[in-house]
């Protein structure tokens, strides 16, 4: 009996610590590899009345499912967007809000559609073409990105300055 008792107390200690690391969470497949970009961007409208939103920015994911922290010069979170293909979330430090989609609640909290998949191509250096945007990568190296969009009506000019 006392030979079985190390044993015993060895592949105990073996089971608890390996379950430890099934306990772990694991970020979702994919969000697990994807990259991380901050900075600052900028968005202008030109409508009867202007618009702008300006706002230091944290963003991870893709188009389908991600994540975009908005925060003040000083860095309070405004507010935290998360999004599937299923639903899309706003959270802020007083409320929480719940959309169809990224675009719908992207455009409450900006004032102004952006074309999601290609600001993610936009941001990797792939200059793929958005209906009604028109992106200048030439500035990338330098941390910047410019988009206008020209159609539809109002014209916008989306601005990002990226952190090295």
């Amino acid at each position: 009996m006392r030979r079985f008792l190390p044993i015993a107390s060895w592949l105990a200690v073996v089971l608890l610590s390996s379950g430890c690391a099934f306990l772990q969470p694991t970020p979702p497949p994919e969000l697990a590899t994807t990259q991380l970009w901050r900075g600052r961007l900028v968005l202008r409208v030109d409508s009867p009345q202007p618009q702008s939103f300006a706002s230091a920015f944290e963003l991870s994911g893709n188009a389908g499912a991600g994540e975009l922290t908005l925060t003040t010069p000083w860095g309070t979170t405004v507010a935290k967007l998360n999004w599937s293909d299923q639903a899309a979330t706003l959270r802020t430090p007083t409320d929480t809000r719940s959309y169809a989609s990224f675009d719908e609640m992207i455009v409450q909290v900006l004032g102004s559609e952006i074309p999601v998949n290609a600001l993610f191509s936009w941001l990797k250096g792939q200059p793929v073409s958005a209906s009604g945007w028109q992106a200048d990568l030439s500035d990338l190296a330098a941390g910047r990105i410019t988009a206008k969009r020209t159609q539809p009506a109002p014209l916008a000019e989306l601005r990002l300055t990226l952190e090295p």
